[in-house]
């Protein structure tokens, strides 16, 4: 299927490596020029050139803290005003909401719920003018399944998912889609993270907990990060322009609602 998107381009954030990576991957074998952004130079330029091998794109890289006001400004003076933006950001520590302090709260809200709509606010406007702009956020299955070690991360993401549902509607006359992404277990090292935490309070082996996980998912399979990637890249194309406010749930059938 052509997705239509040669030509376009994209800002893609935490793109070093796992989900973000594999969105740029996706995007770029469409045709797409795609500026990277993530906060370690040697990875996220490796990375690149894999993507700049793979796909023949333009790829360029920012090395930048995309969850402040400079590495923001730093990714846009790169990027421009992409026809495409996804957010993403790593998610907050997991533990027990008894241990986590004021701070805490403030950096998970800063990097998963703030950042992604300050970076929407900067594009939206270029979006609307030339009536295209797809933007897609990463955020988690745990919005509609909350996973109760990561208590930071539920309520950052479940604030966005509701930010983006009133304005979906809003922009969507102009050609302009907002919609969610919202992994479950897939092979990244968010995934291993989660897994030693649970380790750590348990007292199981990390093996124990990555099997019994495993048995969990009615696709009795982890997600590969290329399959998000797709999923991204359709919701970008131009076939996708009926498509605004959803949450796409991609957890191999654990999540057991109709809705």
């Amino acid at each position: 299927m052509d997705l239509h998107l040669q030509g376009k381009s994209a800002l893609v954030c935490g793109s070093s490596k796992g989900l973000g990576y594999a969105c740029a991957m996706s995007l770029a074998r469409e045709g797409v020029s795609v500026t990277l952004v993530a906060r370690t130079a040697q990875l996220l330029e490796k990375s690149a050139e894999t993507i700049r091998q793979a796909t023949g794109a333009k790829v360029t890289t920012v090395a930048a803290d995309i969850t402040t006001p400079e590495g923001r400004e730093q990714a846009f003076s790169v990027a421009g005003m992409p026809d495409i933006l996804v957010t993403n950001a790593g998610g907050p520590k997991p533990g027990d909401f008894r241990d986590w302090s004021k701070d805490d709260w403030m950096a998970a809200l800063n990097a998963n719920m703030y950042t992604p709509i300050a970076l929407i606010q900067h594009v939206i406007d270029s979006m609307i003018n030339q009536r295209y702009g797809r933007i897609v956020n990463i955020t988690s299955a745990a919005v509609k399944m909350p996973i109760d070690i990561l208590g930071l991360s539920n309520g950052a993401r479940s604030g966005l998912t509701g930010f983006v549902a009133g304005l979906a509607r809003q922009v969507v006359e102009h050609n302009v889609t907002i919609n969610n992404l919202l992994p479950g277990p897939f092979e990244t090292d968010r995934l291993k993270e989660t897994a030693a935490k649970t380790a750590q309070n348990t007292g199981k082996p990390i093996e124990e907990i990555m099997q019994a996980r495993l048995k969990s998912i009615p696709a009795k399979r982890y997600g590969q990060p290329y399959e998000l990637g797709d999923a991204c890249a359709f919701l970008c194309s131009a076939q996708a322009g009926f498509i605004t406010g959803q949450n796409l749930v991609l957890d191999g059938g654990i999540y057991p609602g109709m809705l």
